[in-house]
């Protein structure tokens, strides 16, 4: 292309943006949501916008580490900077091949996510970007470089500077500010430097090499030693302050041969594989875990079915709750809350909203229970990828210094979601059965996210993602480490497409590692889903889990020593009537029940007679009913029900008078208050339930009445909360616009975009910051008049019923009825508009595009 034909240079951002197509806007738009929330009347608003702190501090923590470098680099450069000063900066004078062959990707990011504008020649990083990452005292720059020359010079003496020119071996200027070009010139020299510095003593390069990758600072006293004075007296390094001296940039530069960055890292670093299984084991192991998940979800929600723990009045479980909970279900404390924060995140479990606030199981909950163990799985593990909800923070501090409790407010992160995607994201770029080193997984993390992370002690970022890891593991996504074939459906059909194929492992052991090809390109990372999509995603891996989870069982073991032994999962009415009629004794592979007069009585107050209880048995047992067995039963159901407790406060009735009697004589029966009232009944102080409890205890079997006298079913009552909908997800800022919401929004700025720039004719005020032209109502209604006649289009000034006001290019058709009916050239479309919203017209120049 001639110079005659290559389109003029931006001068502003605004230019650069104007001179973008549709897709690079919406790139933009996409990547930095924050811009068109609300949506900018045209391109001059949305370059403002993309140049405020906020909106530039967003944009740089998402950039990857090389670009993030690269954005550093530009910092330091010169305003504007050719391509060649960047690529000297980046790779240095030894040209990295590798730095060579990213730059061009980095810089693309940067301009895509108007960080960076202007062509090759004249590359500018916008000024906000600048200030946060160009040196200064305040806030080193992170390459560790300090100022220019002509900077640290800025309030020197010109005698002092002429003094430093000569030492330096230079011709002295007549003013200060060619010596200064004249000392920049030597320093950024290559071939003078060195001959400079070789006459410098070891002592005082030892000074130099100290602060060359910074800090660049240093302190010196008031007489210098000889080695400093040396350093000093030839512009080496540079007074700032009283007692302070700074190396100046251009020194460190051709110490550093050339790099802006000690370690330039243009490739992000490999995902190690430290073990490789078969994916066949990694499967099924995923899915023994996943069923695992399921029957500690439904464990929890059946211990707190008839109501759960309090609620504490800040909101949350207390310390005392969550540990009993992980008594109950076996587990360490912070597994417990990671379960508790599932079923709530889930939608399971929430706050009943009494007086007396308790936590308690959802109406979702018992639909969740009806479906098939794949599709409940699912619902989890849908819940866990999209949920900002953080159950690793359970015992940490917030801000306050206060405990942070399970199901209590502080707990949201809203990266979590993102993280734990991108977990999985990495596993799945291992080949299949592939288990990652943890430690390359959070490297990679952090190159791809470098700037939160590494300025703090504190890696937020790390801790989310050893957590996912763990998580995962917990619901079956990963088996032994590694990503199993449903978890991979997880991420969406993109994620099954860029899978490597699995290597051959020969010989390598679990312990092995797995040789994996170190690819040096930039891998595309796969986009977290849309909730439409996770939908289809999950169903997908339910599909895929289901084959591999185990058929549940109809039967059970029954032993000589009261215990029945369940080899497997069993079906839902099986392990409910079981739960209820014997008490679980172990858990594992196989679940062992304990059968215990407790508990046989436990099954005939639900309702069961003594037949009912053998018949069942009979049908579930692959082993005849032991005699004890049959004997316990028996002998628990013939005196279930010989005594009947009901209210007076209470009373009790038996038929055999001498069963009172022998009662009344027992001295354990003094507490609960009884007296005789007639052969068959006794009145006590003590409640029915205590009554209940207090014969139970001294071994006898009493059943509760009604007041017609029947025995009363005491079933356990489902305790449930109101409807209740799962926790919403925190958003990490505004969320990405769909393609329905994008589309909108460029016609938008587009639209006010054209209406801004039009030529207007000569005398006619051009709009100043999105202004909107101002005219009477009596001259906006002549020219619109006239202009109907004449076809020509004008520009307007337009203020809608929301009060939101806009620039419009109009072409008029009919002013009737104080309304104006147009083709809106903006709109591209015929639009009426109330002329009283109009608030202004002006004609346009007769060459208006």
């Amino acid at each position: 292309m001639s110079t005659e034909d290559r389109p003029p240079a931006p001068r502003s951002l605004a230019e650069a943006l104007r001179a973008r197509g549709d897709a690079a806007l919406g790139a933009l738009l996409r990547g930095r949501p924050d811009l068109i929330t609300p949506v900018p009347t045209d391109l001059t608003q949305l370059a403002t916008r993309a140049g405020t702190r906020a909106s530039v501090v967003r944009a740089l923590e998402r950039l990857d580490r090389f670009a993030l470098q690269t954005a550093e680099a530009l910092a330091v450069a010169a305003d504007p900077a050719a391509y060649d000063e960047l690529l000297g900066l980046m790779a240095g004078d030894d040209a990295d091949p590798a730095v060579v062959a990213a730059l061009p990707h980095a810089l693309d990011v940067l301009r895509e996510q108007a960080l960076v504008w202007g062509g090759d020649d004249r590359l500018r990083l916008v000024r906000t970007a600048r200030e946060l990452l160009a040196p200064a005292p305040q806030h080193p720059s992170p390459t560790g470089l300090g100022p220019t020359v002509q900077e640290a010079t800025a309030g020197m003496s010109p005698g002092r500077i002429q003094e430093i020119v000569t030492a330096a071996g230079l011709a002295s200027t007549h003013d200060s500010v060619s010596a200064v070009t004249a000392l920049t010139g030597l320093f950024t020299d290559r071939a003078r430097m060195t001959a400079l510095l070789a006459d410098i003593p070891a002592d005082s390069l030892e000074v130099l090499e100290r602060l060359v990758w910074g800090p660049p600072y240093g302190q010196v006293t008031a007489d210098p030693a000889a080695r400093l004075r040396r350093l000093l007296d030839r512009g080496l390094l540079l007074p700032t302050a009283p007692g302070t001296v700074v190396l100046p940039r251009e020194v460190a530069l051709h110490l550093r041969r050339g790099l802006a960055h000690r370690t330039p890292e243009p490739l992000p670093p490999v995902v190690e594989a430290v073990a490789v299984h078969r994916p066949q084991v990694v499967d099924s192991t995923a899915a023994g875990q996943a069923y695992t998940a399921l029957a500690t979800v439904e464990e929890l929600l059946k211990d707190w079915d008839e109501g759960g723990p309090a609620v504490l009045r800040a909101g949350g479980l207390s310390v005392r709750d969550l540990k009993r909970t992980a008594v109950a279900l076996d587990v360490p404390e912070p597994v417990a809350a990671f379960w508790v924060e599932l079923a709530y995140t889930a939608g399971l479990i929430a706050s009943d909203g009494e007086a007396d606030e308790r936590y308690a199981a959802t109406p979702a909950y018992d639909e969740w229970l009806e479906a098939p163990p794949a599709e409940r799985w699912s619902r989890l593990v849908t819940a866990w990828l999209t949920a900002t909800r953080t159950a690793g923070l359970v015992g940490g501090r917030d801000a306050k210094d206060r405990t942070l409790s399970a199901l209590g407010p502080g707990l949201d992160r809203s990266a979590a979601p993102e993280v734990r995607h991108r977990v999985l994201a990495l596993l799945a770029g291992l080949p299949e059965g592939a288990a990652p080193d943890a430690g390359s997984v959070l490297a990679r993390l952090r190159w791809e996210r470098p700037l939160r992370g590494d300025r703090r002690e504190d890696d937020p970022r790390a801790r989310l993602a050893e957590w996912a890891l763990s998580e995962a593991e917990l619901l079956g996504v990963t088996g032994r480490g590694a990503l199993s074939a449903h978890g991979r459906a997880l991420l969406g059909p993109a994620a099954a497409a860029q899978h490597p194929e699995a290597e051959p492992a020969g010989s390598a052991g679990p312990g092995d590692k797995l040789p994996v090809h170190h690819h040096h390109h930039r891998p595309t990372p796969v986009a977290p889903l849309s909730p439409a999509e996770q939908a289809v995603a999950s169903a997908a891996a339910a599909r895929l889990l289901t084959p591999q989870l185990p058929e549940p069982l109809d039967h059970v073991l029954l032993q000589a020593d009261l215990t029945a032994v369940a080899p497997g999962p069993l079906r839902r009415p099986l392990a409910d009537m079981l739960g209820v009629l014997a008490d679980v004794e172990s858990k594992g592979g196989a679940t062992v029940y304990r059968f215990t007069p407790g508990s046989v009585r436990r099954a005939l107050d639900a309702g069961q007679a003594a037949s009912d209880l053998h018949s069942f048995l009979t049908a579930h047992s692959r082993t005849p009913v032991p005699q004890p067995l049959a004997y316990l039963i028996d002998d628990v159901a013939r005196r279930h029900g010989q005594l009947r407790v009901g209210a007076a406060s209470a009373y009790v009735r038996c038929d055999d008078d001498a069963v009172l009697g022998e009662i009344l004589a027992d001295k354990r029966a003094a507490g609960l208050g009884l007296r005789r009232l007639a052969p068959t009944v006794l009145a006590a102080q003590a409640d029915p339930a205590g009554l209940l409890e207090g014969l139970r205890s001294m071994g006898f079997a009493p059943a509760a009445e009604s007041a017609e006298g029947d025995v009363l079913i005491t079933r356990a009552l489902a305790h449930r909360t109101p409807p209740r909908t799962a926790p919403e997800p925190v958003p990490d800022g505004p969320p990405v616009p769909d393609d329905v919401l994008l589309a909108a929004a460029l016609r938008a700025i587009r639209a006010g975009d054209l209406a801004s720039t039009t030529p207007r004719k000569p005398g006619t005020a051009p709009a100043v910051n999105g202004e909107l032209p101002r005219t009477g109502s009596a001259e906006t209604l002549a020219t619109m008049q006239a202009a109907v006649l004449t076809g020509e289009a004008l520009w307007i000034g337009y203020v809608n019923a929301e009060g939101t006001a806009s620039q419009r290019v109009i072409a008029p058709v009919r002013v009737e009825g104080g309304f104006v009916t147009a083709y809106d050239h903006t709109a591209d479309e015929v639009r009426t508009y109330p002329l009283h919203r109009i608030t202004g017209v002006a004609e346009l120049a007769d060459d208006a595009g």
